[in-house]
C-alpha cells in the first residue's frame, strides 16, 4: 500500500499530516510512504529527514498519485483530478459544508474518511484529530493573549509597586478550552469558565478554576461529548446573563462551537463595550461566524479599546507538534483502515497483505463519507 504525502496548498498552513517519527513507524506496518518535496519545512521537517526515515520524496502528482493520500484539508479541486479512482483520501473534509467537494469524490470514484466523524469513543480517542489539534489550539490562544493584553498575568509585587492578577475567562469546555484553562493558570490569571453542559463542572474545578454558573433554564449537552444548539430562549438568557459578568475579565478566551452550526454568539457588542480598555478577546470560533459579532476573521482589530483576535487556524502557529500528533493520529487511523490477511509461514504480521476498507469496522463506517461512487450518507 503505497501512501502519498502532498504538501498542504491552503494559504496560511504550515503543517503536514506525517512527520519522520509518522513515516518509521508507517514503514514498520509495510506502508510505502511518498512525501511531497518541501511538504514538511514550514514544520521544520527536512526531506532529508524523511529519506532517513524511508519515505521516497516525489513530485505533487506522484504524491496525489498514490494508492491513498493522507492531508490536513480536502483537495482543491485541481489536485482532486490527481487521484485515481479506487484511492482512499483521509483528510479533514469539512462534512457539513455543502460546497460540493463531497459529490466530487464520490463522482471521481475516491474512497473518502472525513476526520471530523471520528466517533468520540474510547477506542478511537487516539486517532481524533478534531482533539489533537484543539489542545494546540487552546495552548496557542492562551498565548495569543499574552502577547496582545498590555499587562502581566500573574499578580506581581516589586519595589514599584504591585498588580493585580489577570482576571480571565473561557467560554466553552472542551478539549480546547480546557487546555486553554490550565496554561493560562500556569501564567497566573485568575480563571473562570463557562459551559452549557453541566458535567464539565467538575473539570474547570480540577484545573483551578471557577465555574461561571448561569440559569439558563436547560442544558446544552450533545451526543459525542460536543454540545448541542440552545432553544431560542435559553440563548436569550445566555446572552443576557454572560454579557454583564463578561465586562468584569480582562481578557476572554471563546471556544464554543457546534458541529454544522453557526457559532452561538457569547460576547455581546454591549459586553465588549463594557470591557475596560486594553482587554482582549479571542475568538476561535470565528472560522465559523465567531461568538462575538465584532469578530472579523483572520485579523486582529481594536474595536472601543479592546483588542479582538480572530485567528482561524491556531495549530498552524505550533506546526511542529501539530504536525506531530495529527501525523500520530494517522498511524493509528491507517493501522485499522484496511482489512489484513494473516501472513504466512514465517512472515512478520506487519507483512501480511492489503484487502479492501474494514467496513465494517465502526470507526471507519462513521467516518467513510463515500464508498465506491456512492455517497455513504445524505449531504
Amino acid at each position: 500500500m503505497r501512501i502519498g504525502v502532498p504538501k498542504e496548498s491552503r494559504a496560511g498552513e504550515t503543517r503536514v499530516a506525517a512527520t519522520p517519527d509518522s513515516v518509521k513507524k508507517l514503514k514498520k506496518k509495510n506502508f510505502q510512504i511518498a512525501i511531497e518535496r518541501g511538504a514538511g519545512l514550514a514544520a521544520h521537517y527536512t526531506d532529508e529527514a524523511y529519506v532517513a526515515a524511508g519515505a521516497e520524496i516525489v513530485d505533487n502528482d506522484a504524491a496525489f498519485g498514490c494508492d491513498a493520500v493522507i492531508k490536513i484539508h480536502k483537495p482543491n479541486p485541481g489536485e482532486l483530478k490527481k487521484m485515481k479512482k479506487g484511492a482512499v483520501l483521509v483528510s479533514l473534509l469539512e462534512p457539513y459544508l455543502k460546497d460540493g467537494t463531497i459529490d466530487s469524490l464520490a463522482a471521481a470514484g475516491i474512497d473518502a474518511v472525513a476526520l471530523e466523524l471520528i466517533p468520540r469513543t474510547s477506542r478511537a480517542q487516539s486517532m481524533d484529530v478534531l482533539s489533537s489539534q484543539a489542545g494546540v489550539a487552546g495552548y496557542r490562544a492562551v498565548l495569543e493573549s499574552a502577547t496582545h493584553y498590555g499587562r502581566f498575568f500573574p499578580m506581581m509585587m516589586t519595589s514599584a509597586g504591585s498588580v493585580k492578577a489577570c482576571k480571565f475567562a473561557i467560554l466553552g469546555v472542551g478539549v480546547a478550552g480546557l487546555q486553554a484553562i490550565a496554561t493560562a493558570r500556569k501564567l497566573g490569571a485568575l480563571v473562570e469558565a463557562y459551559d452549557v453542559r453541566p458535567e464539565v463542572r467538575d473539570q474547570i474545578i480540577s484545573l483551578g478554576a471557577k465555574p461561571i454558573e448561569l440559569d439558563i433554564g436547560e442544558s446544552g449537552s450533545g451526543t459525542g461529548g460536543y454540545a448541542k444548539e440552545l432553544s431560542e430562549d435559553a440563548k436569550r438568557k445566555q446572552q443576557e446573563a454572560l454579557t454583564q459578568r463578561l465586562k468584569g475579565f480582562d481578557i476572554i478566551v471563546t471556544t464554543a462551537n457546534i458541529p454544522g452550526r453557526k457559532s452561538p454568539t457569547l460576547v455581546t457588542e454591549d459586553a465588549v463595550k463594557g470591557m475596560r480598555a486594553g482587554s482582549v478577546i479571542v475568538d476561535m470560533a470565528a472560522a465559523n461566524g465567531g461568538n462575538c459579532p465584532l469578530t472579523e476573521a483572520d485579523k486582529i482589530t481594536v474595536k472601543n479599546g479592546v483588542t479582538l483576535i480572530g485567528i482561524t487556524n491556531f495549530p498552524a502557529l505550533c506546526p511542529t507538534d501539530a504536525s506531530h500528533f495529527f501525523a500520530q493520529n494517522m498511524v493509528n487511523l491507517l493501522d485499522i483502515l484496511w482489512e489484513r490477511s494473516p501472513p504466512s509461514g514465517d512472515q512478520k504480521t506487519s507483512d501480511s497483505a492489503f484487502g479492501g476498507l474494514q467496513l465494517a469496522d465502526d470507526i471507519v463506517a462513521a467516518a467513510l463519507v463515500t464508498n465506491k461512487g456512492a455517497l455513504c450518507r445524505p449531504q
